[in-house]
């Protein structure tokens, strides 16, 4: 396995080319496509308590401050805290920030009405902890709501087997688009190596994901105490396919899925 600090190094290695690609709108994957079905969940939290786990540079709870509430920033990377810090520091805004394994929390105090989780729970090895670490921490009836890629449609390099999926190009062109999605083997776990190599980065850099079925997230859920609320297949907006041609395949085929579960009371 992979464990948790050398995935969290790869982070560390990351911080700067990673806060560059959010910080100057290069991320339109994120900006155009995903961001926007994974706060359209979120919905109001304004006088509300929100945990951020797996919150990076602290661009979630950057935003959700600015919506008017408490928050709390959790990562397992320290430059990535270090990151986030330094811009609390340049704007306070009252975010308190952690380093800390989503799944085992240590340093957070007290409860939340909502954890969120954006683009990172397929990067923690130890998910089925980090989602129980989640429900002790919410008050009753409170909401879980993470976006993680669409492990029905994953598609990357893989270190210990053949890609789960891989784009065909039936009429190929400048755009980028694609005819469709070739899917191979979706019950098979694995651990990705994602490269990121694209020309906006200022300096590529490597991160580990670990595909897992729909099943397994949902199990994991059921048996942390949660059920499921709701569920959203993110698309790209209009204006993102207009602007940035190799979005229009995910018109057709959805790259990430935002899931909302609620904590239950078990007597």
């Amino acid at each position: 396995m992979a464990g948790p600090d050398k995935i969290s190094g790869k982070w560390d290695a990351a911080g700067d080319s990673w806060s560059d690609f959010l910080d100057k709108g290069k991320d339109y994957f994120r900006d155009e496509m995903n961001k926007p079905a994974f706060l359209a969940v979120v919905g109001d939290v304004k006088g509300r308590r929100i945990l951020d786990i797996g919150c990076g540079e602290g661009n979630f709870p950057r935003l959700y401050a600015k919506m008017g509430a408490e928050v709390v920033g959790v990562d397992f990377s320290p430059k990535m805290i270090e990151l986030a810090r330094q811009a609390e520091k340049r704007e306070k805004q009252g975010i308190e920030y952690v380093v800390s394994d989503a799944a085992r929390l240590e340093g957070v105090r007290g409860k939340f009405d909502a954890v969120t989780c954006f683009m990172a729970l397929m990067d923690i090895e130890r998910y089925r902890d980090a989602i129980r670490e989640a429900a002790n921490i919410l008050n009753d009836r409170g909401r879980f709501i993470f976006c993680i890629t669409h492990p029905c449609f994953e598609y990357g390099k893989c270190l210990d087997r053949e890609p789960l999926a891989k784009w065909v190009h039936v009429e190929e062109d400048k755009s980028g688009d694609a005819g469709h999605l070739e899917v191979t083997d979706y019950f098979q776990p694995g651990v990705s190596e994602v490269i990121w190599d694209m020309e906006r980065l200022v300096k590529p850099f490597k991160t580990t994901s670990f595909h897992r079925t729909l099943t397994d997230y949902f199990d994991a859920l059921a048996d942390g105490g949660f059920v499921v609320s709701r569920l959203v297949e993110a698309k790209p907006t209009q204006s993102g396919v207009s602007k940035y041609p190799s979005l229009r395949k995910h018109a057709k085929i959805p790259h990430s899925i935002t899931i909302e579960a609620r904590k239950i009371s078990i007597d």
